[in-house]
């Protein structure tokens, strides 16, 4: 109704006022928001089903159920928020918030894991904080009222987006947070944390094209497609290959909205979140049947054990390619489209076929490791799942094959004047059979046999060892610490 009637309604509450600048609560309902927030209740509504049983027998089960509406409950504060105050709020929620629910179970990799994330999202707040500070000037922050441009605004917004989207070089944290459990990874990566940084580049589109520095964010999310990509198809770690395909498809929502598509890339933000969160669900089920064993080279013919979870991981995989007809389909067919009808730099478009030749390659990896061939690991295949887990992984597969076709109907029916050769039509559809071809022959060639070259491309280019080198010189008494906390203080 609020799309139909172009219609958006405001609440605002007072606080205080100081020095002319009025600090307010603001809460904005307009169809953007309204729409993000129904696919995140639905997925989280999901999740926590699965989560009933996932966590079955864990000793702190109400403080993670706890957490995770107190996740929701900060995304959904920053989904409705058009004044920069709240929205750090919603912000600042769920950078915290992810470190508790990371470092749930408390052991050595978990502590790391969550220390990496939240250090890399506090670059990030502290781009967001910059910009309230400057925003003083103006009197209110209030996005939709405060006359905000300026090349150091946009600048700090980008460097807020990235960090929370995991864009290069902020795009070591994410595979990291898959310390976490299997049903917050499937929140984190599908509809909440990481599509943050997306949702603030959405409502900050036109500064960002006013500013000229979408270019630069076109650059960084093409290199973090490629990287990503190719990194998934080297990763042996069934959790990491998933989160890998998420950081692929964060790099193709901020490449289209580098292009000032803002829409388009909400639309794929939407679609992506439905598949996404049902492939982590059908990766903790398959980790538990082999006792939580996350190798891919210990799985296989588990379509003999879980045939009902195969059905649902191959139709989630497919909505990841583009599948015709399925999910992801109509959103990337449609980014892919509007890519070639644009002039772009040629070198550009070719990382971005290669990325998505990735895609389908590491897609079919995966699949082909968890339910073909001869099971390596003679697990108790015990599955105890139960009835709500098959319950919700039945009402996501049904969005994950109908809700591209359902929001292209009802919300992204704009017609885009798209004129293609057929050949450039057929391009996209090359190269998705290109890439199922080129993973079968994947496994003779010089970069897995080549040890060097496999570690600097299955490690993200090196990034955690730049880290390293800028924050060594400020690590002076490091070590010391590090003695005293796992020696005296034990």
């Amino acid at each position: 109704m609020l799309y139909v009637l172009n219609y958006s309604i405001m609440l605002e509450w007072l606080l205080f006022s100081l020095n002319s600048v009025n600090m307010e609560i603001m809460m904005l309902f307009d169809w953007i928001s309204v729409l993000f927030i129904s696919i995140v209740m639905v997925i989280s509504a999901m999740i926590l089903l699965y989560s009933y049983v996932y966590m079955l027998g864990e000793k702190f089960i109400k403080r993670f159920i706890y957490l995770i509406m107190l996740f929701v409950s900060s995304m959904i504060l920053m989904i409705l928020s058009p004044s920069l105050i709240s929205i750090m709020f919603g912000w600042d929620g769920l950078g915290l918030v992810s470190y508790c629910l990371i470092i749930f179970y408390q052991n050595y990799s978990s502590f790391n894991s969550g220390m990496v994330t939240v250090l890399c999202n506090r670059v990030g707040d502290v781009g967001l904080l910059m910009v309230i500070g400057l925003l003083m000037i103006s009197g209110s922050w209030n996005l939709m009222l405060a006359p905000i441009s300026g090349k150091m605004t946009a600048g700090l917004l980008l460097i807020a987006a990235i960090t929370k989207s995991a864009q290069i070089p902020f795009s070591t944290w994410l595979p990291m947070a898959m310390a976490a459990p299997t049903p917050v990874s499937a929140l984190v990566h599908s509809s909440t944390l990481v599509t943050a940084g997306v949702y603030l580049m959405i409502r900050f589109n036109s500064l960002m094209e006013s500013s000229g520095l979408n270019s630069v964010l076109f650059f960084l999310s093409v290199f973090t497609m490629f990287m990503s990509g190719l990194m998934a198809n080297l990763e042996m770690d069934l959790k990491k290959i998933i989160a890998l395909s998420t950081l692929s498809q964060l790099g193709l929502m901020m490449m289209i909205l580098s292009v000032g598509l803002g829409l388009v890339a909400f639309y794929h933000l939407l679609v992506h979140a439905v598949f996404k969160s049902m492939l982590f669900m059908c990766a903790g089920v398959m980790i538990h049947a082999m006792m939580n064993n996350q190798d891919i080279r210990l799985f296989g013919n588990l379509k003999e054990v879980i045939p009902f979870i195969m059905m649902c991981f191959f139709i989630a995989n497919l909505a990841l390619c583009g599948f015709p007809f399925m999910a992801g389909f109509y959103s990337k067919d449609l980014i892919m489209e509007l890519l070639y009808s644009m002039r772009m730099n040629c070198y550009m478009l070719v990382f971005i076929l290669i990325s998505l030749m990735f895609t389908v390659s590491y897609s079919i990896r995966l699949f082909y490791y968890m339910f073909f061939g001869n099971l390596k690991f003679y697990s108790y295949i015990v599955l105890n799942e139960g009835k709500l887990v098959n319950v919700s992984m039945m009402i996501l597969v049904v969005f994950s094959v109908i809700i591209g076709a359902v929001l292209n109907w009802l919300f992204f029916f704009d017609n885009y004047l798209i004129f293609l050769s057929l050949d450039m039509k057929m391009l996209t559809l090359v190269m998705c059979l290109l890439g199922s071809l080129v993973i079968l022959g994947i496994s003779g060639k010089i970069w897995y046999k080549n040890l060097y070259v496999s570690y600097f491309l299955s490690s993200m280019w090196l990034l955690n060892y730049m880290y390293m080198w800028i924050y060594g010189p400020v690590n002076i008494f490091g070590r010391e610490v590090y003695n005293i906390d796992k020696t005296w203080m034990e």
